[in-house]
């Protein structure tokens, strides 16, 4: 595993659109199919990166708290299943997350947002313009702090009471996107 920070692209930044496959249901969705008003959360994450499996219960939580709210919350896996069997569709659609879980096959949509590990959290608000690009919080496995997801939560009630979050941003962390060998190669 390799540790591997957010690149932490510009605030400001233009969500790219996509359509992308959602496992479970077989159905594709577009960014234009998220109804999210008041904004849109993209996490990149996978199934068997132990950083997302750490914070999966909160970001579980996230979904049901902020369900609703006004923000389309949206996970997307652009591991290489031919790599990583366990991060591709089958095994996603076995996840039951409170929000849409697409892949990422091209590995197209990672490469627009300049994702660079799992998870990597970006949050975009009504206008689809990066607000927010960091960590769930400061909980990693193993250093005994709480799972809360404190930091995007903030960014996310700054966001709905019409304010912009902080820009003070930690970047997020954790096993780096598995490309495939031509992505590596470029």
């Amino acid at each position: 595993m390799t540790l591997t920070p957010s690149t932490m692209i510009a605030l400001g930044h233009e969500a790219t659109e996509f359509n992308l496959l959602e496992p479970k249901t077989g159905r594709y969705l577009s960014s234009a199919d998220l109804p999210g008003p008041e904004g849109m959360l993209v996490v990149f994450i996978c199934n068997h990166c132990p950083f997302v499996r750490h914070i999966e219960p909160g970001l579980i939580q996230l979904g049901r708290d902020y369900a609703g709210k006004g923000i389309a919350m949206v996970a997307i896996s652009s591991n290489d299943a031919a790599t990583h069997p366990e991060d591709g569709p089958e095994k996603m659609a076995e996840k039951d997350y409170p929000f849409p879980y697409l892949y990422d096959e091209s590995q197209q949509v990672a490469k627009a947002y300049d994702a660079a590990c799992t998870p990597d959290i970006f949050l975009f608000n009504g206008e689809r313009e990066l607000v927010y690009r960091g960590q769930f919080d400061d909980s990693r496995p193993n250093n005994d702090l709480p799972v809360t997801g404190k930091d995007l939560r903030a960014a996310m009630d700054a966001l709905l009471a019409g304010k912009k979050p902080s820009t003070e941003q930690k970047p997020s962390i954790g096993c780096n996107i598995k490309w495939r060998a031509y992505h590596r190669a470029q």
